[in-house]
């Protein structure tokens, strides 16, 4: 899977059901190149597109439960790669990691922030 399905997936579970249009911004991929993203997706089962009740003219992107069992399942790999590589640190570079930990919590923030554009 590319990093941009992966990414539009963790959006998706992230911030919920989006228009084809904003997914692209917030990939930062132009709007057919999404298109043609959310169609691959689409037959691999990982999101469907449904009708947004509050406009009947829009459609929304959503995760599917297997979208959402890949997500879940990404996620708990990487957690595993980390704890596996923390467990290779020294004492001091794991007090220096918690150290840190307050500024990487905001930057992940801002970089959130960042993709998913103004909010109004």
């Amino acid at each position: 899977m590319s990093l941009t399905s992966a990414a539009t997936l963790a959006t998706l579970d992230r911030t919920g059901p989006r228009r084809i249009t904003d997914l692209a911004a917030v990939e930062g991929v132009t709007q057919p190149a999404m298109t043609a993203l959310v169609r691959v997706m689409e037959g691999s089962g990982l999101v469907e597109r449904r009708g947004d009740v509050s406009d009947k003219r829009v459609t929304l992107v959503c995760l599917t439960e297997a979208g959402a069992s890949y997500v879940r399942t990404r996620r708990q790999a990487g957690v595993h790669a980390f704890e596996r590589l923390i467990g290779e640190l020294t004492g001091d570079e794991v007090e220096a990691l918690v150290a840190a930990l307050p500024a990487l919590k905001r930057l992940a923030e801002l970089e959130s922030q960042d993709r998913e554009g103004p909010k109004g």
